[in-house]
């Protein structure tokens, strides 16, 4: 280990802005946790498995999803790195191409392992619920991915206008359509609108950090204290869900698609970000630190689009032995915690053969550039 770091450490390049690394590194942390934590499967008769939540029966819990929704910090950062890498491309559409390719690359064998797996449970006789509880939160990372590549093709756009403008007009958009939906009983669908808007504030704000603006601690603690209190407002005075992710059988999601409540919280996840920026980057000198951050950023993308195919694959496989503690069990009592604690070690080694193959090709500087 102490070989590995010292040659990424002198890999880095004295330009590397380790802290930026940090915040990525822990958002996608937060994601993968928080996937683990909060989706269930239950095992049913007649072959029978469905999709639930901790959170449904146990509420206490809630606080968990405060801590473990980073979203809005990987649309921050990513914004904040398309717009550095953008100003020094010489041929903006050529950079635009990249990206996508970047981005779209680790789709294709998802997408393919997964279409054969559902055929060879359909196959199998599996009922079409169960196939469905298992391969919709497989792939269901990929809406993030079809956002997060829409807002990096707009980028060079963006990077035109004035980003605040936009940040601002984006959290107006996300009113109007919360006003129209749960005030004037507008229709559900409108909601989507929020799955663009929503993303393009934390976004927006990543780029005016790359602009020179947002710099100091006043600004940042601004909008910790008024994301923070935006958020409290509207969960307390106008019955939006505590919880900032969505819970199996609810009525009201605040994430999917996003509301006000989780916009006016990621704006609060910014301000304590940029607040955190240098102390992690003063923490990323210490060589073995930022070794593991620097190796968790080398695939990001893949973590993160594969994540949710290491808990889907270890069910399909305890389907035979019923109702397993912390995989197949109803997460209805504490004790399901401690089971599902108990099985992210095996998560987390699936997880590592999706990440090990991506990472054996190409150089530290060509993964992290």
């Amino acid at each position: 280990m102490v070989s590995v770091a010292a040659r990424i450490e002198a890999a880095t390049p004295a330009g590397r802005d380790r802290g930026m690394d940090a915040l990525r590194a822990l958002a996608i942390l937060g994601v993968v946790a928080g996937h683990w934590l909060v989706t269930a499967w239950v095992h049913g008769p007649g072959g029978k498995v469905y999709v639930s939540s901790p959170l449904s029966y146990l509420p206490a819990l809630t606080p968990l999803s405060w801590v473990l929704q980073t979203l809005a910090v990987f649309f921050f950062v990513g914004g904040y790195a398309a717009a550095r890498s953008l100003r020094s491309a010489v041929d903006r559409p050529a950079w635009v191409r990249a990206r996508m390719g970047r981005l779209l690359r680790p789709v294709v064998p998802l997408a393919l392992l997964w279409t054969g797996v559902a055929a060879g449970m359909a196959l199998h006789g599996l009922p079409e619920r169960a196939v469905r509880s298992l391969v919709l939160p497989a792939v269901g990372p990929l809406w993030f991915l079809a956002v997060f590549a829409a807002l990096s093709a707009a980028t060079p756009l963006l990077l035109l206008l004035r980003p605040g403008a936009v940040a601002v007009s984006a959290v107006a958009v996300v009113l109007v359509v919360d006003a129209l939906r749960f005030g004037q009983g507008g229709p559900d669908w409108l909601g989507w609108v929020n799955l663009a808007a929503g993303w393009l504030v934390p976004y927006a704000l990543g780029i005016c950090w790359a602009n020179g603006a947002l710099t100091s601690r006043r600004a940042a603690a601004g909008l910790l204290a008024g994301g923070t209190a935006g958020a409290v407002v509207l969960v307390t005075g106008f019955g939006y869900p505590a919880s900032m992710v969505g819970v199996t059988g609810a009525k009201l999601s605040n994430l999917s698609p996003p509301t006000l409540a989780v916009v006016c919280f990621g704006i609060a996840q910014v301000g304590l970000a940029l607040l955190a920026r240098e102390p992690l980057a003063r923490l990323m000198r210490r060589p073995r630190i930022w070794a593991a951050v620097a190796l968790a950023n080398l695939s990001a993308m893949t973590i993160f689009l594969w994540h949710q195919t290491a808990p889907a694959v270890t069910v399909l496989a305890a389907l035979r032995f019923g109702d397993v503690p912390g995989l197949l069990a109803p997460p209805t009592e504490p004790l399901w915690v401690l089971h599902r604690l108990a099985w992210l070690p095996v998560f987390a080694a699936l997880l590592g053969v999706a990440w090990l193959s991506p990472l054996r090709r190409g150089s530290f500087n060509d993964r992290v550039s």
